[in-house]
């Protein structure tokens, strides 16, 4: 695939209960402020959070999916959490070619997540080798 400085691809999901669990089965995080709606309701937030890892996954799924698209290789990636995500919140997870190293394959992207309401709930920025 020929990238170029400003290309763009997105995928959007909606986060659900079940996916909530299965992740906290997969990766061991099973903090309450996930999975029991009694803690959630007592914390700041006062219902269950999406973990942000999971969140986070959305934008692996565009790189490895979209842009670059399969083949893609993940070298790094920045986070920053910016606001929380709620089970039944639809996340549209934004990346876009920043810089391009086509001597090496290497690409870096500008990576956002935002939900259903347009607020930015995760930016960062990813490091990819193309394929």
């Amino acid at each position: 695939m020929d990238l170029s400085v400003g290309m763009t691809a997105s995928r959007t999901k909606t986060f659900t209960d079940d996916d909530v669990r299965t992740f906290a089965r997969i990766s061991d995080d099973v903090n309450p402020i996930h999975l029991d709606d009694a803690y959630a309701a007592q914390t700041r937030f006062g219902r269950r959070l999406v973990h942000g890892m999971l969140t986070a996954a959305l934008i692996s799924a565009t790189l490895a999916n979209d842009l670059p698209g399969v083949g893609t290789i993940y070298m790094g990636q920045t986070l920053t959490f910016k606001a929380p995500v709620f089970i039944g919140d639809t996340i549209t997870a934004v990346v876009e070619v920043i810089k391009y190293r086509a001597e090496r394959r290497i690409a870096t992207l500008k990576t956002i997540c935002t939900n259903q309401d347009g607020t930015i709930v995760i930016e960062g920025e990813a490091v990819a080798l193309v394929p």
